[in-house]
Formats: structure tokens, C-alpha cells, sequence
């Protein structure tokens, strides 16, 4: 059974000024990453999969599944406000022949136990056991918590895995305590506790400072599975700070936008309403990157 390994960089998507896709960008941004990582996680929070109607969501998966051409393997977030359209983009990623899809919980509306479990099984049905499904537990962003009973439930229906966002290191430890086993995956959703969770048994995390920053991630990951603990400590200290910074453009994931740019990767924006740092921003975070030697 397919299995998230390694760092799974949540890809950012690239907007033009006026909104639109670009596609160049994003191209470019999938085959950089693809030479630099251990897989992809497409169209989620960074990958801005919710700020995107359901064309231009297919659009990314296929841009992105013909550029990485098999290089690392892909899984597409496929969550939205309603079954009809999760399945739709399910039963997308599918035909286009990714290795696994992961859903949000349903958001705007707070549901009930009954109605997730109807959501993800709708999904489940709509694969058919072809790929793996994750449920992509982000309260922040869904806007309601997922009980410990309600995964469990999930786990027996037949998700495949979780896709960890609470930044509860605690609660994480429960999940490889109470349902990781050879078939249920257990990814970490930040790179923010990789070593903490490293030594829970996790084998995969989701850096959004991958998209910029794919070594410095590849090097803590390679620390904290190879067991020293004290080399890795002391990335992950560098990582955190790494993320601090990123506030400075008031969210981390705008401050990925103005990295790729600093770093000369891309030039890309944030779709609107979202406004992109300032150059007076961008000026800090360079010189601030500039002090830790990322540059």
C-alpha cells in the first residue's frame, strides 16, 4: 500500500498579477521541486485548491502529473464545501494516475459525525479502492476538530491515512498510539515538529517551506530518521527559525510567494484577495535570510 515517505512539500500555486494561472510558473516550480523532494501534495492550503474553480483545480493536477512524469509520486487534495465536487476532482485525479488524494473536512458549514462520514465515503466510493484516500485533519481551516471516535470511524470505512495540521504534538502521538498500523499512514502536516515527531514512528511531513527551501528540509529529515537526534535539533531549530521569518510577510503562506522570488526560483502572486508582501517586506525577509546564510 502506497505510503507518504520523506518531505511532501505542499505546492504552492502561482497566480499572475491579474489573477490567472500561471502556468509557466508553475511548471517551473513542479520541476524544481521534483528533483529536490520526496513527493508532492497538490492543490491543499498553499497549493490555494479552495480560491480555484473546479477546471482550474484538474488544470493544476495535470500540469503537475506531466512535468514530475513519474519522478515522485503525487496526491492531490480533492477537499471542497460539497461531495459532488470532492468526487469530481477524486475521480480526476484518479484517471490522471496519482498515487493517493486526501480531503479537508467540509468547510464553511460546521458538520456533524454522520455527514464527514458521508463526505469521506462518498470519496471512498468514487476511487474504488483505486488510490489511497487521506483525511487532511486542519481544524484551522475547516473550522472544526476531528474527534478521536470520528478518525477511527473514518480508519474503519477505509481511509487510508492522516494528513496531521493540528500542531498538536500530543494529540499526534495518540494517532500512532491508537490507529497507526501498516495500513493506516500517519503524515505530519508542518515541518514545525518534525524531530518531535520523528521519534513517534512518523515517516512523512508536509513543509510548506519546502516549496522554497527543499534541502534544509531534506537534510532534517535525513537527521531525525538516521537517529541523530542532536544534528537534527539543531535544523529544526534553523527550520523554525526559517518560519518565523516568514510571518514577516504576515503569513507563511504569502511569505512562500516572496521567497521563490528572492531565492530567483519564480516570480508569482497570491490570487486575490490575498496581497502580496510589500517590497519593503521582501526586503526584510532577504536580509534576514541573508543573516542565516539561505542565501
Amino acid at each position: 500500500m502506497f505510503k507518504m515517505q520523506g518531505i511532501v512539500p505542499p505546492m504552492l500555486t502561482p497566480f499572475k498579477e491579474n489573477g490567472e494561472l500561471d502556468r509557466q510558473s508553475l511548471k517551473t516550480l513542479a520541476n524544481f521541486l521534483s528533483e529536490r523532494v520526496d513527493g508532492l501534495f497538490i492543490t491543499g492550503s498553499y497549493g490555494a485548491g479552495a480560491m480555484m474553480d473546479l477546471e482550474e483545480r484538474k488544470e493544476v493536477v495535470e500540469i503537475t502529473k506531466k512535468v514530475v512524469d513519474g519522478r515522485v509520486p503525487i496526491v492531490v487534495m480533492v477537499g471542497s464545501t460539497n461531495s459532488k465536487t470532492s468526487c469530481a476532482l477524486a475521480e480526476h485525479a484518479v484517471k490522471m494516475g496519482v498515487e493517493a488524494v486526501a480531503a479537508v473536512g467540509p468547510y464553511y458549514f460546521h458538520h456533524n459525525e454522520d455527514n464527514l462520514l458521508k463526505f469521506f465515503g462518498d470519496i471512498l466510493n468514487t476511487v474504488d479502492d483505486q488510490v489511497p484516500v487521506y483525511v487532511y485533519n486542519n481544524p484551522k481551516f475547516q473550522g472544526y476538530e476531528m474527534s478521536l471516535d470520528l478518525l477511527k470511524k473514518m480508519k474503519a470505512i477505509g481511509i487510508a491515512g492522516i494528513k496531521d495540521a493540528t500542531f498538536d504534538i500530543i494529540l499526534h502521538a495518540t494517532y500512532h498510539r491508537l490507529l497507526g498500523d501498516k495500513d493506516f499512514d500517519i503524515a505530519l502536516g508542518t515541518e514545525a515538529m518534525w524531530l518531535s515527531a520523528c521519534v513517534l514512528g512518523t515517516k512523512a511531513f508536509i513543509p510548506g517551506l519546502g516549496n522554497v527551501f527543499p534541502e534544509i528540509c531534506r537534510k532534517m529529515y535525513q537527521e531525525g530518521i538516521a537517529g541523530e537526534l542532536a544534528a537534527c535539533r539543531a535544523t529544526q531549530f534553523k527550520v523554525n527559525r526559517l518560519r518565523e521569518i516568514m510571518y514577516l510577510a504576515r503569513s507563511t503562506q504569502l511569505a512562500v510567494y516572496a521567497m521563490l522570488e528572492i531565492r530567483g526560483i519564480i516570480k508569482a502572486y497570491p490570487r486575490a484577495p490575498f496581497i502580496p508582501a510589500s517590497t519593503k517586506e521582501k526586503a526584510e525577509i532577504k536580509k534576514e535570510l541573508e543573516n542565516l546564510m539561505m542565501l
